[in-house]
C-alpha cells in the first residue's frame, strides 16, 4: 500500500462520488481537506473483518471486491466496489470493527475520509448523510434480493439473471470478476457456473470467448430464463 496527499486528485475523487453531488465547490473543498489517497496492487488487501473502523473508502480508480471467510476459509463475495463508490461506512455509525474484508481486484486509488471528521460534516450538510442512507438501503434491498435468490432460485435463473445484469444492454461483455467470484456471489461453485454457462451455449443462449469475454446470442430466451416462474 502507499499513502500520497494530492489535493487535486482527491477533488477529482469527491467529484465521482454520489453521495457529494448536491454540494457546492467550496463544500466539496471541506470534504478534500479530510481526505487522503491510498493505493494499493492487484490482490492486495485494503481492510480485513477485525480492523478498526471509522473510516469511509471512496474508490477513486480501479476495482475492489468485498468478502467475507467462513470459519472453514471459504470465501463468500459480497458485491464489487467500482469507481465513485464508497465501503466500510458502517463502522462510521458503529464502535464495532470491520466485518468485512476488501481486496484490489486490479491497481486500485482508494480516497480515505476520516470518519470524524466526515459525520461533524453530515452534521453541517445534512445532504449527504441522507444520501449515505439512501446508498445503504438500497443496497440492503440488493441483499435482500440476492439472499432470496439463493434460497429460492434454480442455477439456471441466477446464472441467466447475473448475465442479464452484467450485459448492461449489451450484446456482448467481459465478466468483471473471475468465475471463482462470481459463481461465490450467486452462491454455487465455480463448476456449477461453468457448465451452467457451457450449457447455455450448447442451447444456443450465449458464446463464450476466453476466460471471461461472453456474447449474447439469444436475448429474449436469456430474458425468460432469468424470470422465475412462481
Amino acid at each position: 500500500m502507499k499513502c500520497c496527499h494530492h489535493s487535486e486528485d482527491h477533488v477529482i475523487c469527491i467529484e465521482h462520488v454520489p453521495i457529494f453531488a448536491s454540494l457546492n465547490s467550496e463544500e466539496k473543498m471541506e470534504i478534500v481537506e479530510i481526505a487522503s489517497s491510498r493505493s494499493y496492487e492487484k490482490g492486495e488487501i485494503i481492510y480485513r473483518a477485525g480492523d478498526e473502523g471509522g473510516t469511509l473508502f471512496v474508490l477513486y480508480t480501479g476495482k475492489a471486491k468485498l468478502f467475507r471467510l467462513s470459519m472453514s476459509g471459504k470465501e463468500q463475495v459480497l458485491r464489487l466496489v467500482e469507481q465513485g463508490e464508497f465501503m466500510g461506512e458502517l463502522s462510521l455509525f458503529s464502535s464495532l470493527p470491520l466485518t468485512d474484508n476488501a481486496q484490489a481486484l486490479e491497481s486500485t486509488t482508494m480516497c480515505v475520509l476520516e470518519g470524524e471528521k466526515l459525520k461533524a460534516l453530515m452534521i453541517k450538510y445534512p445532504s449527504i448523510a441522507f444520501k449515505v442512507m439512501d446508498e445503504l438501503s438500497r443496497r440492503l434491498e440488493m441483499a435482500e434480493n440476492r439472499i432470496e435468490d439463493i434460497s429460492l432460485s434454480s442455477v439456471s435463473h441466477r446464472v441467466a439473471k447475473a448475465i442479464m445484469e452484467l450485459s448492461n444492454g449489451k450484446e456482448q461483455f467481459s465478466l468483471p470478476m473471475t468465475k471463482g467470484d462470481l459463481a461465490s456471489q450467486l452462491g454455487m461453485t465455480q463448476e456449477t457456473l461453468s457448465r451452467k454457462l457451457a450449457l447455455f451455449q450448447e442451447e444456443g443462449l450465449i458464446l463464450l470467448k476466453g476466460h471471461r469475454k461472453i456474447i449474447i446470442k439469444n436475448k429474449e430466451q436469456l430474458k425468460a430464463a432469468s424470470i422465475e416462474e412462481n
